[in-house]
């Protein structure tokens, strides 16, 4: 099992666990863009969790509200699992804009002590 938290990131295996701090100043956040299903998560499992759109182009915009910025402006493919991750500054709160298929959907999202490293419910319509 492999879980990212704000802080780290936790591996654990049948004998031990792991864990590895992350980046002060980065955040790491996991975005799964759905049009059907989804499933409620908050700190992101990279072994377990799976989104809806694998292996799909999107065009992901990801904006620091407070500073009006756009951290992410940027097409990708979501992985296997249907998630695409983003390094992103750490203690902002922002948007997350996904385009897909002629749909898109927005979201709203915060890499605070207690933001989510999981963002499951940006539906595309």
């Amino acid at each position: 099992m492999a879980s990212v938290y704000p802080d780290e990131l936790v591996l654990v295996g049948e004998a031990q666990e792991v864990t590895l701090d992350l980046p002060e100043e980065k955040a790491y956040v996991s975005i799964a863009p759905y049009a059907n299903t989804t499933h409620d998560c908050f700190f992101h499992s990279l072994t377990t969790c799976r989104g809806e759109l694998g292996n799909e182009e999107v065009d992901v915009q990801i904006t620091d509200s407070a500073a009006g910025e756009v951290v992410v402006d940027d097409q990708v493919r979501t992985f296997d699992n249907g998630f695409a991750g983003f390094w992103v500054p750490s203690d902002i709160e922002g948007i997350v804009d996904i385009a897909h298929g002629g749909k898109s959907g927005s979201v709203e999202f915060s890499t605070m002590d207690d933001g989510a490293t999981c963002i499951t419910d940006l539906q595309l319509s």
